[in-house]
């Protein structure tokens, strides 16, 4: 009986996951996944690193290196990349593997978890490149009228 009680506790816990309250865990992961790094890292690793050139965001997932990443995702820190592949790590949303190898190879791949978050983060990523134009045009517009 304990296992059914703890198993309707975690049951009850997720149902009552709100975001919009302050107290909500779901709070913290939707900041973690809205990081512009996340986003890249994510369809990065979920597209396989080279892009289609008909279509950036469709490609094979696949694992990569460090540096495959660090080279790919332009302005990326160092400090920054480590830090982003290391709390989706532990999200569960990629895992890491180290080969012992001189010097040890290690490489990024997508979890089951982080490729249902791909699908998700490759659309708004492609949204925000289809409309890029449409935004500047409107903030240059709004700028207009308000200097």
């Amino acid at each position: 009986m304990a296992t059914t009680a703890a198993a309707q506790k975690r049951a009850q816990a997720k149902a009552e996951y709100d975001a919009f309250l302050a107290v909500c865990p779901s709070r913290k992961l939707l900041e973690r996944i809205s990081d512009k790094w996340v986003a890249l890292i994510v369809t990065a690793l979920g597209s396989g690193g080279s892009p289609r050139p008909d279509d950036p965001c469709i490609g094979e997932p696949r694992s990569m290196r460090y540096s495959e990443l660090s080279r790919l995702l332009a302005g990326v820190s160092q400090k920054m990349l480590t830090q982003t592949l290391r709390a989706l790590e532990r999200d569960g949303l990629i895992t890491r593997t180290a080969t012992p190898t001189v010097p040890v190879t290690v490489s990024y791949e997508l979890t089951d978890l982080g490729l249902s978050l791909h699908r998700l983060v490759r659309e708004i990523k492609g949204w925000a490149e289809a409309h890029m134009d449409e935004v500047l045009t409107n903030r240059a517009a709004h700028d207009t009228h308000v200097g």
